[in-house]
């Protein structure tokens, strides 16, 4: 009886909309925390105090993540199967931070994006928009 009326309800875009939107927030908050938590800085004290390198970092993140959701829900109809996704596709985006971090030995990408590099901070953002495209693509 309740999964008739959830059926019933998402067949109104209004509202279909709406499960989407709360859901990929959510997910968007705890995916970010647990960038956080990998990184060796605060991100929200770092943007806070003007760094604009920290900036590009998550807002590479940000995009990225809301990237996957884009893919996930246009190729999946129902929100479990988008979070799947689009879980997934976090997942790899943080194996990507991991693998940038070992294939740069000359110097750590934390620190460089810590003391506001922003040429380490761009091009953290563009590896995670780039490759949430990448991931996506694959979205079934």
């Amino acid at each position: 009886m309740m999964n008739e009326e959830v059926d019933r309800l998402m067949t109104n875009p209004y509202v279909e909309t709406l499960a989407f939107f709360s859901v990929a927030v959510l997910a968007l908050i705890v995916f970010l925390a647990i960038f956080e938590l990998v990184t060796k800085y605060k991100d929200w004290d770092e943007i806070k105090n003007g760094n604009v390198a920290v900036a590009m970092a998550t807002g590479g993140k940000i995009f990225g993540i809301c990237n996957l959701f884009r893919f996930a829900i246009l190729n999946n109809d129902s929100i479990l199967h988008a979070l799947i996704w689009a879980g997934y596709g976090f997942v790899l985006l943080l194996v990507a931070y991991f693998i940038f971090e070992f294939l740069t030995p000359y110097f750590k990408i934390d620190e460089q994006i810590k003391n506001d590099n922003r040429a380490v901070g761009l091009i953290s953002m563009m590896i995670s928009i780039s490759l949430s495209y990448v991931v996506g693509a694959s979205v079934t």
